[in-house]
């Protein structure tokens, strides 16, 4: 408990026994009776009446507060002393187990998103100094030691170790670093003593960002919590001028029809109303829902900028993918070899590496890591670029041309033409064709699932855009299952596309496009929800877009609908559960049925149940594991 949940538990406690004792005591003089019974009241109650007054000072007349202290102070003026201090007694145990509710939430949330660094280790006079990481600037060069976080974003310098990665994606898979490696904060340091150079600074860095974005995620609201305060602000004032009817008006029309009056049981029956109306069970447990559902998500590496978007997600029934960096890894790779009858793999690869080697192309690259060997520039001399058709040059004194098709066809040489689906790489030697090499986009191993968890999850039609060539995009699109694919599309086309896409939905319906976050930002702005590959924490994809996955795995975005819904089941349960013993609860009050203590839990013992069913949205367990 807080010093403040510590100190409303002491006055329950006290009020609690001294309201038992003056109810054991054989008091027969009224006016001792009322001031022995204020002294609970006033312990219990003293600063809800407090924030009452206040309220009305401000002109903030209708909130619960207000509804509390009506309905208690007007049942001591009755002389139902007991009711009156249980009312005040009963809501206030209400609020402390709502408080105590909201901030186990909120230290679970905390705790699974454990990333804030306490210091950064900056070398002084040849001794590490643990300095605030506020106080760190742009360039300085850090030690990072076993078992401490990573404090800012920065690129490694020296020494090589394993990061624990789990805080920022979800995922406990290890990731190996080494010299010249980028590395983000908020990662723990598993194995060995690193040095890194910082890129940026602590306020600019992964882990502040990401903070920031869970910590601000409660400003932008969802249609559900502004229906609640909508609701809210027309209810209170209806219930309390339907209360103030039934303690006058009826007792009234009664009197002038020849009845009796009996004003005080009126006048109970709208006090008692009063205690059952008060929609703490919606204002508390609504939003508690929301950020237990933003809280799991950011758990599982998920991280959403709003419960608008949270409740948005749910209604999702197509998903519009990029392709390169969402379904594909976004990497080049050699995946497959091609060597002529009288040549082998190794002469094939090696001749197309030493050809390429100058060039800063991703296919150069690509080569130049499946050849895994030191290339020596002396072996390579006389390198010609030919735009749009590939190199020529001198490798250890013979002529090797490396390119496409066309390359091929300008040099009279007959090339093999593939079957498989890739970039063709063709080499020749001295005149002679030597075989080809294909370059690929891998599919990321969880993109098929992701697709079909996906369609499980509810959403009718997954969409594959491409600025590829139609027959590699068809390729993929076959392998994973994906309903549309529209290639060779240019940036414009993209956003063209989802336009097209966003009129033939319906008016409930949601489009989430994923992309990378930045080639893809104007068709991230353009659908009703932009969900980004983070790539651990790329800045452009944690601002453009309002869904980020941190750790690039596209099953996750099953895994963030299936948070959404159960989320949005919560709150429905919720706002039907409350509301029903609400209106049921007031319409047996007002016809005297229920008493004072029936109208104490339909208050307080609704709000701990809704506040109790909205914690369930801190934790998901994926469906289609």
């Amino acid at each position: 408990m807080t010093k403040k949940q510590k100190k409303v538990f002491i006055r329950i406690i006290i009020a609690t026994v001294l309201t038992v004792a003056f109810c054991l005591l054989p008091l027969e003089n009224p006016y001792i009776r009322l001031a022995l019974f204020l002294i609970p009241y006033l312990v219990i109650g003293y600063d809800i009446l407090k924030k009452a007054v206040l309220g009305i000072v401000h002109g903030e007349v209708f909130d619960e507060n207000f509804l509390m202290a009506v309905a208690t102070v007007g049942a001591i003026a009755l002389g139902e002393y007991v009711e009156g201090t249980a009312v005040m007694l009963f809501y206030q145990i209400g609020e402390l187990f709502q408080s105590y509710a909201v901030g186990k939430s909120r230290k679970n949330i905390t705790a699974l998103m454990d990333i804030r660094p306490d210091y950064a280790n900056v070398e002084q006079d040849g001794v590490l100094v643990q300095v605030d990481p506020e106080d760190v600037e742009t360039g300085t060069v850090i030690t990072v030691q076993p078992g401490e976080k990573v404090p800012i974003d920065g690129v490694i310098v020296e020494g090589t170790s394993t990061l624990n990665t789990s805080a920022l994606t979800g995922e406990s898979l290890p990731r190996e670093v080494a010299e010249g490696d980028e590395v983000i904060s908020g990662c723990v340091n598993m194995s060995g003593v690193i040095r890194m150079r910082t890129t940026k600074g602590f306020g600019e860095s992964t882990v502040s960002k990401i903070l920031d974005l869970v910590e601000n995620s409660s400003m932008k609201k969802s249609r559900s919590e502004n229906f609640i305060t909508r609701f809210a602000r027309y209810y209170t004032p209806a219930v309390c001028i339907g209360a103030l009817a039934l303690a006058v008006v009826v007792p009234s029309v009664n009197l002038l029809t020849g009845q009796a009056a009996d004003w005080q049981q009126w006048v109970i029956r709208a006090l008692t109303t009063l205690v059952i109306s008060c929609p703490c069970a919606l204002v508390i447990s609504i939003p508690l829902s929301f950020f237990g559902g933003i809280g799991g998500a950011s758990a599982k590496g998920i991280l959403i900028k709003g419960s608008n978007y949270l409740e948005a997600l749910s209604h999702t029934s197509c998903l519009v993918c990029d392709k390169t960096g969402t379904l594909t890894k976004g990497v080049f790779e050699v995946t497959h070899l091609a060597p002529a009858t009288d040549s082998s793999e190794q002469e094939l690869l090696e001749a197309a590496v030493y050809a390429e080697h100058y060039s800063n192309h991703p296919i150069s690259r690509s080569l130049k890591e499946a050849y895994g060997q030191a290339v020596d520039p002396a072996r390579v001399s006389g390198v010609e670029e030919i735009g749009g058709h590939g190199v020529t040059a001198l490798v250890d004194g013979r002529n090797v041309a490396v390119g496409n098709r066309k390359l091929m066809e300008r040099l009279a040489i007959a090339y093999e033409i593939p079957r498989q689906i890739g970039t063709e790489v063709h080499v020749a030697i001295d005149g002679r064709y030597a075989g080809y090499i294909l370059i690929a986009d891998v599919v990321k191993p969880n993109a098929r699932a992701a697709v079909s968890e996906l369609k499980a999850a509810g959403v009718k039609k997954v969409v594959m855009l491409t600025g590829d060539a139609r027959a590699v995009a068809d390729a993929v699109a076959g392998e994973l299952g994906v309903d549309v694919v529209k290639s060779e599309l240019l940036p414009g086309d993209k956003v063209t596309e989802v336009e097209r896409l966003l009129e033939a939905k319906g008016p409930k319906e949601k489009l989430a496009f994923v992309g990378d976050g930045i080639n893809d930002a104007p068709v991230l702005s353009r659908a009703d929800l932009g969900i980004a590959m983070g790539a651990l924490g790329a800045d452009a994809a944690i601002e453009a877009a309002d869904i980020v996955l941190m750790d690039d795995d596209p099953k996750k975005i099953a895994t963030a609908i299936g948070i959404s819904r159960k989320t949005l089941r919560i709150v429905y349960q919720n706002i039907i559960f409350a509301l029903a013993v609400k209106f049921i609860c007031l319409g047996l009050g007002a016809v005297g049925t229920l008493n004072m203590w029936w109208a104490i839990f339909a208050d307080v013992g609704v709000m701990v149940i809704a506040v109790l069913n909205a914690t369930r949205a801190l934790y998901y367990k994926d469906q289609c594991r």
